[in-house]
């Protein structure tokens, strides 16, 4: 939500998301960056949005509006952070040193990869101690690239395949890119599918048109809930009989499967939480 317009971010409080960023970069004009920072420091202190995680894309510092954005930002109740086009992890350390001055070491990251240089440091991004989240910035990355927008992202593969390894490695979730195209929700609807199936733990949104599809996508089906809880019965009869096997409907349940069971599960729950909330 941009920093700059109040009634998109009074809006987000009611809306059926997981987070909330506001957003004090690229959608904020260069002559309202310190008015949209005082809206986001207020939206802030009034509160009201339930469960859903706050978080506010900050410029970068290199920018004339960086450091002062982290340093007002550090003195807010604010737990996390959005960092644009990063690009190593001296960079992360030069933002987390900044806040550790202001106090405020607690301070979560989310790095954006989305410049060349950011896909090819991903696994040192995602490693460091302050990062808790990768998110890719497809529209810039594919200028940078020179790549033409695709249905496939064709262009595009290596770096969402690196980003969800990175992602994987350090042990952090991974978000994909925005789609920008609010007609096209037949095309939006595939991109969310073609990001589950890469692997990505859920998608960055423009507009509330986008979430019903998004949460659609990513959320657990009911289908999936029932197998997950059918695979965790299969496994538990077999630990009780003792006999270190297990099979459902003719299929082996392997270790594995009972992992992603108990995520579903969990995924599952925290998602009627916040219907209920």
């Amino acid at each position: 939500m941009p920093g700059a317009n109040q009634r998109a971010m009074d809006k987000a409080r009611d809306l059926p998301c997981d987070a909330v960023v506001f957003d004090l970069e690229d959608a904020v004009a260069p002559d309202a960056k310190a008015a949209a920072r005082d809206a986001v420091v207020a939206q802030l202190a009034a509160g009201g949005y339930g469960h859903r995680q706050l978080v506010v894309r900050c410029n970068g510092l290199d920018t004339p509006w960086g450091e002062a954005d982290l340093r007002t930002l550090a003195a807010t109740g604010i737990d996390t952070l959005c960092l644009p086009k990063v690009e190593s992890d001296e960079a992360l350390d030069r933002v987390a040193t900044l806040l550790a001055e202001a106090g405020r070491s607690d301070i979560r990251l989310w790095a954006m990869l989305e410049t060349p240089p950011g896909i090819a440091a991903a696994e040192e991004i995602a490693r460091h101690a302050a990062v808790s989240v990768l998110v890719m910035g497809t529209t810039d990355l594919a200028a940078e690239l020179r790549v033409s927008p695709q249905p496939d992202r064709l262009g595009l593969q290596y770096a969402l395949g690196r980003a969800v390894m990175a992602a994987r490695l350090a042990g952090i979730a991974v978000l994909d890119g925005v789609y920008l195209d609010l007609k096209d929700s037949t095309g939006f609807r595939a991109i969310c599918e073609q990001g589950r199936a890469l692997g990505f733990d859920g998608k960055t949104l423009i507009h509330p048109f986008q979430i019903d599809d998004a949460n659609a996508v990513f959320g657990p089906t009911p289908q999936a809930v029932s197998w997950a809880e059918r695979v965790l019965a299969a496994w538990s009869e077999a630990e009780q009989a003792g006999t270190g096997l297990a099979v459902l409907d003719g299929k082996l349940v392997e270790v594995m499967h009972v992992d992603e069971a108990r995520r579903t599960l969990a995924m599952a729950r925290q998602i009627a939480g916040q219907a209920e909330s």
